[in-house]
Formats: structure tokens, sequence, C-alpha cells
């Protein structure tokens, strides 16, 4: 693929810089200009730009490259015959996951920033901006790095799951069969309630940090944290329990931020980097129910961890659970 056309550089300060050596110059050409450039209607653009999570701005606001990126996105939904739908939900997960990862990644300079050089959060923030141009090409070469290994990631594990010869006769039955878990802190409010912005910054980074490593170092990926709570899957029966155990260990009961946690074995359909199903909903209400720096999971998930060698078990009986029913409930003790 070509490389997207540049813009001449723009005004001599910190902002004209950044635009120029991420977006090519300074955007100055309006929608209906851009459109015309890129030969497509004003509602193509917005489309794409709706998907990305970014504003159409009334004057200016685009650049050469973005035309050029928006005439590439059209021939290839022509050329591979890709439906609106399709091609919108492919934008549309670049721009949730950008969005969420610039924000990261400035936020973590900004702390350090802010640490290294004793500054307040405003004279942070403006060296940060400073200091963006020359880190640029690096946090660039990152994300593509990354998102390769993930992508080549990916597609082992598709081809170790047909490798097996599980092949499904079409039907509405979910497609993918996982270990489901979610770990949240236990009384996350209260114990935030009174630390101060820094404070609560380094109470969720240091939570999530360390479950992720968690997740990671057991063979399972996480989906998603969400501030007090971490959703995580994995591809077998024990890889999850181990997940499962490990996080409750080490976020157990005395520590500054215990866990309870749910797991299911059970069937779910991954969308927009997400995990959806029953077996998804379960796993969050077993954490609900269970006691701090424990494991709940369901009958069917026992039995699934009955093959896994060293999964201690203790069966608690039926539980009414909220919003699902009378569960039959064991705790996950260990797996040795």
């Amino acid at each position: 693929m070509a490389t997207p056309p540049q813009d001449p550089a723009g005004e001599d300060s910190t902002l004209a810089e950044i635009e120029r050596v991420l977006l090519g110059g300074p955007a100055s050409i309006d929608l209906a200009e851009a459109a015309r450039m890129a030969g497509v209607p004003s509602a193509e653009i917005r489309r794409i730009w709706n998907a990305l999570g970014l504003v159409v701005p009334e004057v200016g606001g685009f650049t050469r490259a973005d035309v050029w990126l928006v005439r590439q996105l059209h021939a290839a939904e022509s050329e591979f015959e890709v439906s609106d739908r399709t091609g919108v939900s492919l934008v549309r997960a670049v721009g949730h996951t950008t969005d969420r990862l610039v924000s990261w990644q400035v936020e973590g300079l900004v702390e350090h920033m802010r640490e290294r050089y004793r500054l307040d959060d405003a004279s942070a923030r403006l060296m940060v901006l400073d200091r963006l141009p020359s880190i640029i090409s690096l946090l660039e070469a990152q994300l593509l790095h990354g998102w390769r290994r993930q992508l080549a990631a990916l597609a082992a594990r598709i081809d170790a799951e047909l490798g097996q010869a599980h092949r499904m006769e079409e039907s509405d039955e979910l497609p993918l069969l996982r270990a489901v878990g979610l770990a949240d802190i236990v009384g996350f409010t209260g114990r935030t309630a009174d630390l101060g912005s820094h404070a609560l910054a380094d109470f969720v980074h240091d939570f999530e940090a360390v479950a992720r490593d968690v997740v990671t170092a057991g063979g399972g990926r996480v989906i998603k944290t969400v501030g007090d709570a971490v959703l995580f899957v994995a591809d077998d029966a024990g890889a999850g329990a181990r997940v499962a155990t490990e996080l409750a260990r080490t976020f157990s009961v005395g520590s500054e931020s215990p866990v309870r946690v749910g797991l299911v074995w059970g069937r779910v359909l991954s969308r927009f980097g997400d995990v959806f199903g029953p077996a998804v909903s379960l796993a969050a209400r077993l954490s609900d129910v269970a006691e701090p720096g424990t494991v709940l999971l369901d009958g069917g998930t026992a039995t699934a961890l009955g093959a896994v060698p060293g999964a201690v078990l203790e069966t608690l009986g039926e539980r009414m659970i909220p919003g699902v029913g009378t569960v039959p409930v064991v705790r996950l003790l260990d797996v040795v």
C-alpha cells in the first residue's frame, strides 16, 4: 500500500509540530473538499469519522492524509464487497482501541513527568506536549509491533482450535468454548472514598497492572478492566482455574485490594473486543456472592474441572443467584 501524502509543515509551534508529525500537516481541508478529493459523498466521511469516535468539524479539520485514507477504505470495501455494517465495525474497532490507548499512554507520561520533575498537573501536561514529537515514532513502532504480535497469536489460537476438529454444524449455539472469569475488588467504593486523585490513580493502576500480569502468566487473556474488576478468558478450563486461584491468592484477604472471583466454563460470543453470553453473566453473579479471597464455580464448571489434575473443589450446595436462579455452587480451593 502506498504511503499517504504529506502536507507542508504548519506553524512553528508545539501543536503544529505534533500535527505535522502525526497528521502530515495542519488540518485545513473542509468536509466538502475532502469528499470531492476522495471521490466519495460527504456522508461517507461522516460515517468513517463517527466510527473512529472523532468529531466532524464544520470548518477545516481534514488533511491530505485523511483524504488518502478515506479513498483507500472506500476502494477496499468495494474490491472485497465489504458490507457497510462490517466496514463500520472494523473502523470502530480502531477508533475505540486507539482512543483508550492514547489516553492510557499520555496519562502514563503525564504521571511520569509529574513525579520525575515534581510538577503540577498542568505543567506536566505541557511538558508531555512539548516532548511528544520526539517519541511519536517509538510509540507508533510499538503499536504496530504489538498489533502484529497479537494478530499472530490470534491466528495461532484459531489454527489450534480448527486442528482439534471441533467444527460445529451451522446453529445458533455460541461458537467459542471458554473459561470466563471475573474478579472484582471487595468494597471498592469504601476503600477508595477518601483517596485523592493521585492516590486513586495509583490504586487502580497497581490493581490493573498486577491483575494483567497474573492473568497472562496463567495462560489467560484480559478482556477488559472496569476500575474495580477484571474480566478474563482462557482457552481451557484448567488454565482458567489456575488464573482464578492465583488472582484470589494474589489479592487475598488482608491485601490492599482483596478480590472475589467467579469462574464459568461455557460458550461465549466474541465481538468488539469483548465477550458475551450467559457464561459471562453467570461469572459476574458468582463473583458477587463469593467470599473475599475465594473462587466460586457453577456445577457445570466443576464437572469440567473434574478432569483437571490437582483441582481441589468444595461443594457448597444450591444457592439462589440473583438474576440467574438456583445454581449448584462449588468453591475452587486450589489447582496444585
